[in-house]
């Protein structure tokens, strides 16, 4: 794999020229932005935390890690509709307590791995079973992207009380168009970025229609702290079942996420980290990042897929180009007059880009399925695959006492795991998959 791979502009552990570090961890930043910031605005987080959690996350990543892996850590798009719901439950202190809950599981993965390897992880988390929980992710969020796409008051709590738009959805349709643009016409570095020009375009667009107020951001300090949510100083941390109930298991179906993640990076680096410093330190880091981020008001973190295309089209792999762009997204967190701008974007801006989004993440764990190539002609698949995708699209959910329910979306995943452990046939190549691709990285 080596020999295949091109020789990098910087290697892991280069440290870069004092007059290109700026430049290089800046395109990291840009690159991670767009995403990072918009999951905090979907789901009623400070932006500006999440750029702080982020960069803090990926701080203690190379710390764990051991400096060996070059990823920057972002917000994840699989816990938004759990953010949401456990935020409806108990406020946003509850999400936060499922997400550190979430964290500790990465954790005891990370444990699981390093005593007793990896087969026992693709036994339960077979593509046939990851692929369609990710697929209901995507299409669980269907719903939030076109009400802000389409109404004044997309958080309107009695559907009847929603009011449709045309300018909301005209300016949702232009930031949908420049974002489809950018992902296909764009090349280099603005093709790393279609999300952020797709922002900037739709928020131009916003301006036009008269949906943008500017006079907070103008208002705005340059220096502010952001609304962090600490536990014991904003606020008392109580046990909460249904948190727990709606964060954890989306975490365990992220770990597939992740794994891909380190095999896509040990290819384009050319070395194989799954090995050394090991997917278990990988995981924890994530983990980690992740517990950080719930002290302090942010949503849970994932390896982020737009900066390993950076490292793939630049060749610089040096972590400390990554510890860089964690620095510089550390220092905009508390830049006020960022955080106002951000907050100025209008719901159907942001609309618009998710509609986008959040069909990427359905259509990927589509791709999932076909790269696995899971035969739907076998009548084990294709049951396991069709019960998850409908249990967690049509909401299904087991109540038990009125403050601890489990939602469609942890049910889907967890009746997909039972359904994958208890139906005969199981396909030996099913158990061997992460080795074979192990093997290839």
């Amino acid at each position: 794999m080596a020999a295949e791979t091109k020789k990098p502009v910087l290697d892991v552990q280069e440290v870069p020229k004092a007059n290109q570090w700026l430049t290089l961890s800046l395109q990291h930043l840009f690159a991670m932005f767009g995403a990072t910031v918009l999951v905090p605005m979907l789901v009623g987080l400070s932006p500006g935390v999440a750029l702080i959690s982020s960069g803090l996350g990926t701080l203690a990543y190379l710390l764990i890690t051991k400096g060996q892996i070059p990823a920057y850590l972002g917000s994840s798009f699989a816990f938004i509709a759990p953010i949401i719901a456990a935020t409806e439950l108990g406020g946003p202190q509850a999400a936060m307590f499922g997400a550190f809950f979430a964290g500790l599981a990465y954790g005891l993965v990370s444990l699981l791995i390093y005593k007793f390897g990896i087969n026992w992880l693709t036994r339960i988390l077979p593509p046939v079973v990851v692929g369609p929980v990710i697929i209901v992710i995507g299409l669980g969020l269907a719903g939030t992207a076109v009400n802000m796409a389409m109404y004044e008051n997309p958080l309107a709590q009695n559907p009847l009380d929603l009011v449709y738009s045309i300018r909301h959805i005209t300016v949702a349709l232009i930031t949908l168009a420049i974002t489809i643009i950018g992902s296909i016409y764009f090349k280099k570095f603005f093709g790393l970025i279609p999300i952020l020009i797709g922002i900037t375009g739709g928020y131009i667009a916003g301006l036009f229609a008269g949906l943008v107020d500017f006079q907070p951001v103008l208002d705005a300090k340059w220096f502010a702290m952001p609304d962090f949510l600490i536990p014991f100083v904003d606020y008392t941390p109580g046990f909460s079942l249904g948190a727990l109930a709606l964060m954890v298991p989306i975490a365990v179906v992220t770990l597939s996420e992740h794994t891909g993640h380190q095999m896509v990076v040990s290819k384009v680096v050319g070395r194989n980290f799954l090995e050394k410093p090991g997917l278990h330190r990988s995981i924890l880091g994530d983990g980690v990042a992740t517990i950080i981020a719930s002290m302090i008001g942010g949503p849970p973190n994932t390896t982020y897929g737009e900066n390993i295309g950076v490292l793939a089209i630049t060749r610089v792999y040096s972590v400390f180009v990554i510890g860089g762009a964690a620095v510089l997204a550390i220092s905009f967190g508390f830049v006020g007059k960022i955080s106002a701008l951000i907050s100025s974007i209008p719901t159907a801006v942001m609309g618009g880009v998710s509609i986008l989004l959040f069909g990427i993440i359905a259509s990927s764990g589509l791709r999932m399925l076909i790269e696995a190539k899971v035969d739907f002609s076998y009548k084990r698949n294709l049951i396991i695959a069709s019960v998850i995708m409908i249990i967690g699209v049509g909401g299904a959910f087991l109540e038990f006492t009125p403050t601890f329910t489990l939602p469609g979306m942890a049910l889907a995943a967890i009746v997909g795991i039972l359904l994958n452990l208890i139906l005969p046939g199981r396909k030996k190549e099913e158990e061997t998959l992460f080795n074979e691709e192990k093997e290839i990285a």
